[in-house]
């Protein structure tokens, strides 16, 4: 069968769908990879993986709806000239979009995944509400339109439920987008505590509560690696550079940018801190407990459902500075409860995160095996 990947991050479907797009084409499938990127840097990467990269018009944090009609016209034109079996999306606009303009074209088999509901969707104040009502109607049509959704965390498909955006016999939940457990394995742990922190950087992803704990930590335990790995974004919370750059003028933290392996990173860290707003579940939290890793997260969509609190780390109350640098210390002074922590989460990762498992999951519920 033809499979189109639709995403509105080309990196994102690189480094998070590449082992699900394997795994179609493992089983005699051929997939079209569709982004916002330039052809030019993405093609040949996705064509050494036996993959089509296709370059997509999409504006993934805009509201002008001339460019998203745009967006809708290219993905209704490409739908009618390629015909695939199937579609696959993520990321809201490319689920609203994309699963219109395969209604339009008479495809039937469309997959969307809910990967997280945004800052848009659970923010507040009038222009959000307004963003809100628009949203629902787009995902509500979208939702009509799809065989099957795909949901990371119970949190998001009950939002859906509730808003009476979904029939709940569409609704299959998977474990978020899994681990590769052969290319993520097991670490010792580095001799000293370490925290490290991998995202974009923005606020809604806890970066600057994470920075603020680690100013708090290392005025306490000045011997204490504190490490920031990630991207600057377009995204309308956005951290400038400027707001990074006393933390990194102090000390306070190592900040080593965008990283295409961040393996090398996760292993100078003791502790994996995600102090996040939302997610819909986090990919960097299941990579560190690959390698064998505690967690500190957020009592958050998606994120609570990567740690059993007390277990393979802490759940933290978002935005609880005081809670956060409370749980790092735990775990400063009690290095061999750390250890045992960081065991469990190893042990979390193989039974249930397993990226095998979660892509046979997709794929039967595609009718792909």
């Amino acid at each position: 069968m033809k499979i189109v990947v639709l995403s509105s991050h080309t990196s994102s479907l690189f480094w998070f769908r590449m082992d699900m797009m394997k795994d179609f084409i493992k089983h005699g499938h051929s997939v079209i990879a569709l982004g916002p990127e330039p052809e030019t840097n993405w093609k040949t990467k996705f064509e050494e993986n036996e993959i089509r990269y296709k370059q997509l018009f999409v504006e993934r944090n805009g509201i002008n709806p001339f460019s998203d009609l745009k967006t809708y016209r290219e993905l209704k034109k490409f739908m009618k000239e390629e015909k695939p079996d199937k579609i696959f999306a993520y990321q809201a606009k490319t689920v609203v979009y994309g699963c219109l303009a395969a209604k339009a074209n008479g495809i039937t088999e469309v997959y969307p995944l809910i990967a997280g509901l945004g800052s848009i969707f659970r923010g507040e104040g009038l222009k959000n509400i307004i963003i809100k009502i628009i949203m629902k109607t787009e995902y509500r049509v979208a939702c009509n339109a799809s065989k099957k959704v795909f949901f990371q965390n119970n949190d998001d498909k009950n939002e859906f439920i509730s808003n009476g955006l979904i029939q709940e016999d569409k609704i299959v939940i998977i474990n978020g987008s899994g681990v590769n457990l052969e290319k993520f394995k097991p670490e010792s742990l580095p001799e000293k505590a370490a925290f490290l922190f991998i995202g974009r950087l923005i606020k809604d992803k806890g970066v600057m509560e994470y920075l603020e704990a680690c100013k708090r930590i290392k005025a306490e335990y000045p011997e204490i690696k504190c490490l920031l790995v990630g991207p600057y974004d377009s995204n309308p919370s956005a951290l400038q550079p400027e707001a990074l750059k006393p933390y990194i003028d102090s000390h306070i933290i190592e900040y080593v940018g965008e990283q295409s392996d961040v393996r090398p990173y996760l292993i100078q860290c003791s502790t994996y801190v995600l102090p996040s707003y939302h997610e819909g579940t986090p990919k960097t939290v299941l990579e560190a407990m690959a390698i064998g890793r505690s967690i500190i997260t957020s009592d958050a969509p998606g994120c609570r459902e990567t740690v059993i609190d007390g277990y393979n780390g802490y759940l933290v109350p978002v935005k609880d500075i005081n809670r956060l640098v409370e749980r790092m210390k735990n775990l400063i002074e009690d290095q061999g409860k750390n250890k045992i922590m960081a065991e469990h989460s190893l042990k979390l990762a193989r039974e249930k995160y397993d990226v095998k498992l979660v892509n046979k999951s997709i794929m039967e519920t595609m009718g792909l095996i």
